[in-house]
């Protein structure tokens, strides 16, 4: 047996204890009283007991989510809400798409130096979440510069195939920062519209720009170090900042909307939108073990024990 209180047990003795106080006239009265409060306080225990005939039941929408996202360095900034790393709150906020997005097929693409599929589409959520939550940067030793030209060959490649194989629709959330410190400018993704329906392109960063704290990993240990800006002596700390420029256009170009991601609940319309429009249907699934709630065992004498009290309270008052 296992308890799930509604109200925190603290709070609800104090209820009982102040309705105590009211005290009524006539020992009858006062044992309905005492009666009434005790099934009011098991009710909120919610007492559940074991059942091994549980029915399971899962949701699932004709929809798949696809998420590109930018693992340069210069998403290890910190200036999310504050100095938080801008992959940090990367990772929370697609964790928290995905719990709102229950039911629905999740793929993901990592780029940096090069653009990989890290998660093919699947319904299995934790995978996709796994996978985001291993992202990190390479080192700067290696690192190329940022550019989100480099992921465009291999979306554009993942949607069709899934567009092939899928009539369902297609969400992408694009995930950068949008800064580009190559030479090369920033191609169209107009292509891949055609592909899209829903998502959007979500930015992370600030004007002001963060500080990067990177881990080396040819040295040991996990302590990491302030990046430097090496591109003229003496050297100072290097700053990334968001490229709204960049980012809006690319949204222009998939025609879904652009998000500046300050807060989580920046993306919550866009959730709606995809919801409101997604269809979800309910599987029932096997019997399992679990737990089954038996407060409405309760429920039914307090029902009785208040009209009771109810047509007494009538009769005296008519009396």
């Amino acid at each position: 047996m296992i308890i799930n209180p509604i109200l925190p047990i603290w709070l609800m003795v104090i209820i009982c204890v102040i309705m105590l106080f009211f005290k009524r006239k006539g020992i009858y009265a006062n044992l309905r009283q005492i009666l009434i409060i005790v099934l009011v306080f098991v009710i909120n225990l919610r007492i559940m007991v074991p059942d091994d005939n549980i029915n399971t039941s899962s949701s699932n929408m004709d929809i798949s989510v696809l998420f590109v996202v930018d693992n340069t360095i210069s998403m290890l900034a910190q200036d999310y809400n504050g100095n938080t790393e801008r992959l940090d709150a990367v990772k929370a906020d697609c964790a928290y798409i995905m719990e709102k997005l229950q039911g629905a097929d999740f793929s993901v693409i990592t780029f940096d130096n090069t653009a990989r599929i890290v998660a093919p589409f699947s319904s299995d959520s934790d995978f996709a979440k796994t996978a985001i939550d291993s992202i990190y940067p390479i080192d700067p030793l290696y690192a190329k510069g940022s550019s989100m030209n480099i992921c465009k060959e291999v979306l554009v490649d993942l949607l069709k195939q899934r567009k092939e194989k899928n009539s369902g629709a297609l969400a992408v959330f694009f995930i950068s920062d949008g800064e580009n410190n190559t030479d090369e400018k920033l191609q169209s993704f107009e292509e891949v519209a055609s592909y899209v329906d829903y998502g959007a392109v979500l930015g992370y960063g600030t004007e002001e720009g963060g500080k990067m704290y990177v881990r080396r990993f040819y040295e040991e240990g996990t302590e990491r170090t302030l990046l430097q800006d090496e591109t003229d002596f003496p050297y100072k700390d290097a700053i990334s900042r968001i490229d709204e420029s960049n980012l809006k256009k690319l949204a222009s170009d998939m025609k879904i909307s652009y998000v500046n991601m300050s807060e989580q609940k920046n993306v919550d319309d866009i959730i709606k939108g995809i919801k409101k429009k997604a269809v979800t249907t309910i599987k029932d699934g096997d019997k399992t073990d679990g737990y089954q709630d038996i407060y409405y065992w309760f429920v039914i004498p307090l029902l009785l024990l208040l009209i009771y009290d109810f047509k007494v309270c009538i009769q005296r008052n008519i009396g």
